[in-house]
């Protein structure tokens, strides 16, 4: 009785009653949304930091066939794409928190990511992101690599860094997100089981339709660049098999990781209403404005 008590008072957010929030209860919701949506915002400006400088370099790069910006715009560029990175993955585990806390412990969500909270929380997000690139500049391990045309995380440099990287900027985070949404889908399983069927109430769409939104954008994250890091742990952990290991392998995990920059936007489009309609009006806009 004690689980079922909880089951329907912790989650009365996911739950929908009958009635149409107004007035307070409007006011909260939307408060809410908000400190939702700033763990998005961040998460969009991590990805939007590669696109203004690296990737112009990149571009320039495979033009020339190597590198002609030099040293300096090299570091530079490493620095960033390492700084894009790094803060997608603390910035999507942050809104894997914020959700688990959202719909697990909605008594205490309020108290949990009040305004001041969620504002600090993203700004240790990106202090904690600042702080784990900044000891790539003293191990030197940002270098031109010409199999990706790009100033990049050299995995060769130590064995001992490269494991510690992987760990803590993929598989610990990767693992506290796997707790979250797993925690999630388990706890939505058994409120609508443990409900009698004439009383059950519906889950929200907008709030399924966020759930599954944010949880597309962390399955394509870790699918994206779970290969890279495997390749890196690997020749970490024995360095003989780099040899072994083809370079259009390498190229593509590359690749491939860093083209998920490019999917968050395209996933928003496709399973956010509110999304499309603005993706919609932009592209009206421009169309005007270019007739």
């Amino acid at each position: 009785m004690a689980g079922r008590t909880h089951g329907q008072s912790g989650n009365s957010r996911l739950l929908t009653s009958r009635t149409v929030p107004t007035g307070p209860r409007l006011a909260l919701l939307r408060r809410r949304y908000q400190k939702r949506n700033a763990f998005v915002v961040s998460l969009a400006f991590a990805d939007l930091v590669v696109a203004i400088y690296p990737y112009p370099l990149v571009l320039t790069a495979i033009f020339h066939n190597g590198w002609i910006a030099g040293y300096i715009h090299c570091q530079i560029s490493g620095f960033l794409m390492g700084l894009s990175v790094i803060g997608s993955i603390f910035n999507i585990t942050g809104i894997a928190i914020n959700r688990y806390c959202y719909i697990c412990h909605n008594l205490k969500y309020d108290k949990l990511f009040s305004s001041s909270n969620t504002i600090c929380y993203v700004m240790l997000v990106w202090t904690l992101t600042i702080l784990a690139i900044v000891p790539n500049w003293f191990v030197e391990s940002l270098q031109y690599d010409p199999r990706v045309y790009s100033c990049t995380f050299a995995q060769s440099v130590s064995s001992l860094y490269t494991i510690t990287v992987v760990v803590v900027h993929f598989i610990l985070p990767m693992s506290i997100v796997s707790y979250c949404y797993l925690r999630i889908w388990i706890l939505v399983i058994q409120v609508r089981r443990r409900v009698k069927p004439d009383s059950r109430p519906k889950i929200k769409p907008h709030d399924l339709r966020n759930f599954l939104t944010m949880f597309v954008v962390f399955v394509l994250f870790a699918v994206c660049w779970a290969p890279l890091n495997l390749i890196g742990l690997v020749v970490a952990l024995d360095s003989r098999l780099s040899r072994a290991i083809p370079e259009w392998l390498f190229t593509a995990s590359y690749f491939m990781a860093y083209f998920n920059s490019c999917l968050n936007a395209v996933i928003y489009g496709v399973l956010n209403h509110n999304f499309r309609k603005e993706y919609k009006r932009i592209v009206l806009i421009i169309f005007k404005f270019h007739c």
